[in-house]
């Protein structure tokens, strides 16, 4: 589309050398860190050093454009979305923000496990000021978007990190923001809800000021975004024309060294499928009361995972995935069937699962090794290896709640990696990792196939399904629709949602 040149267009959102900064070493232990240095002998705490996230960051938000921020985990995304918000403060240099800022930091923050996604809309729409009455005109209508259905009225524990991130933008969007930002907040949406939220997000525009997107999905920003700033290590490395800037983007990441008997460009997993069951499922069925209606989140599951097979799951959200993960990691029992597993088992559901926010990354690899039932001599003899695979350098001592979503995806992966399990299951756990860190992962599980019996893995991307998983097994409304090869589950699976999608235009 033609927009005027900037000097022309009016300024929303504007940054002068503006620039955040911390202490390390400063915070009380509480009972869980003493016990961690306990057990670990950890030296006493250096003196406190000044980090900065942010640094003489300058630029400018016009009117009417969707603003895409993209770049490595760590590089300061979330800590700028939260000056602009005002969540923080800037320790140098100066914000302004003409208008209200609504924010969606990555999927569910801010909700209440507790509460309905319903009580929740409440909750969330009342803190950002709105009267009852206001949200009450909308509720339906956020209720249409979400696609939840009963579950509008079901606790939020009983959601997938997509009917999450679902729910999280319905909210945001509806609620009539001046200026929405939106931090990873769509990650985990399946490619039916990502389209339907970028026709949205280009309806918000013309009605609110201005739409801040934060995505590591370089594809979405390149289609959505009228400029876009990347961000390198706290500074700004280029900001301009989404088509160019993702190219300068791509041409910075690091070329990985090629090993031996391994394609790095992943052209197809290579691996020896054996005879014998490693995971076998047997009319596998769960279901929960919705509305006194009785909801069945899988219904009559069956298959039969051999070893040596990378599995990709893949639907819509609510499908029944993320249940089927909680069935097979025994956090679930199935009410109807059995579930038979041949070997250790070690799962990442969803990133910074388990994580102690309080502690630091370094304290969570010691904590999460251990509830993983890893012996603490296991753990030590790991530890530097899953330093250096999360490439996460100082920050690993920080505290969890000061890392992006993507930070915890990189220590979440790099710790249930190294465990080597017999039986590996990752359910979205790398929608928010950057580009260079997902493609070390992939090569990861790859490798992992050789050690491990069986790879599961719950994604939305189809790309990932066709060129690493050995077969793919596509779930709707709790059952199995598919399961067979991978390029033929992809093509039936896209099909079906290009033809839903066109169906409502």
């Amino acid at each position: 589309m033609t927009v005027a040149s900037n000097e022309a267009r009016e300024v929303i959102v504007e940054s002068g050398n503006m620039g955040v900064s911390f202490k390390t070493g400063l915070k009380k232990d509480d009972y869980k860190s003493k016990v961690i240095n306990l057990l670990t002998k950890k030296e006493k705490k250096k003196k406190s050093k000044t980090i900065w996230p942010l640094k003489d960051i300058s630029f400018q938000g016009y009117k009417g454009e969707v603003l895409g921020i993209i770049g490595s985990n760590g590089s300061g995304k979330t800590t700028l979305c939260k000056v602009i918000s005002g969540i923080l403060q800037p320790d140098k240099g100066e914000m302004f923000v003409d208008g209200k800022v609504s924010a969606l930091f990555s999927y569910g923050m801010g909700f209440s496990k507790e509460l309905t996604g319903r009580e929740n809309v409440y909750l969330n729409g009342m803190m950002l000021g709105l009267e009852k009455e206001k949200i009450n005109q909308f509720i339906e209508e956020i209720h249409e978007f979400s696609g939840l259905g009963l579950f509008m009225d079901q606790p939020m524990k009983y959601y997938s990190s997509g009917m999450k991130a679902r729910l999280g933008f319905s909210v945001a969007s509806y609620l009539e923001p001046e200026i929405l930002i939106l931090d990873e907040a769509l990650n985990t949406g399946d490619k039916e809800f990502s389209d339907k939220a970028a026709v949205k997000i280009q309806e918000l525009v013309k009605k609110a000021k201005m739409v801040i997107i934060v995505t590591h999905s370089l594809g979405f920003a390149e289609k959505n975004c009228d400029r876009l700033i990347w961000l390198e290590k706290g500074a700004v490395r280029e900001t301009g024309v989404p088509k160019e800037v993702i190219q300068h983007y791509k041409d910075s990441q690091p070329v990985r060294p090629k090993k031996p008997k391994k394609s790095l460009d992943l052209k197809k997993t290579e691996t020896t499928i054996k005879d014998n069951s490693v995971v076998k499922a047997e009319n596998v069925s769960v279901s929960y009361r919705l509305n006194k209606e009785k909801f069945w989140a899988l219904k009559n599951v069956s298959f039969d995972i051999k070893e040596g097979e990378i599995v990709g799951i893949i639907g819509h959200n609510g499908a029944g995935k993320s249940t089927l993960c909680r069935v097979l990691t025994k956090i679930l029992d199935p009410e109807e069937g059995k579930v038979h597993l041949q070997g250790e088992t070690s799962a990442l559901l969803g990133y910074g699962t388990g994580f102690n926010a309080q502690l630091s990354g370094m304290d969570n690899i010691y904590l999460n090794g251990m509830l993983l039932g890893m012996p603490l001599q296991k753990v030590k003899a790991n530890v530097e290896e899953i330093k250096s695979f999360s490439e996460l350098g100082k920050k690993i001592h920080q505290p969890v709640k000061e890392y992006s979503s993507g930070m915890q995806a990189r220590l979440g992966f790099s710790i249930a990696a190294t465990l080597q399990p017999d039986i590996f299951i990752i359910d979205e756990a790398l929608s928010t990792g950057d580009m260079a860190f997902r493609q070390k992962a992939t090569e990861k599980i790859q490798e992992m196939i050789e050690s491990a019996k069986a790879v599961i893995v719950v994604t939305h991307s189809m790309k990932f399904v066709e060129t690493v998983c050995s077969r793919a097994i596509w779930f709707e409304k709790g059952e199995v629709v598919f399961d067979g090869d991978p390029q033929e589950a992809v093509k039936r699976y896209e099909e079906r949602v290009n033809k839903k999608s066109n169906s409502k235009k």
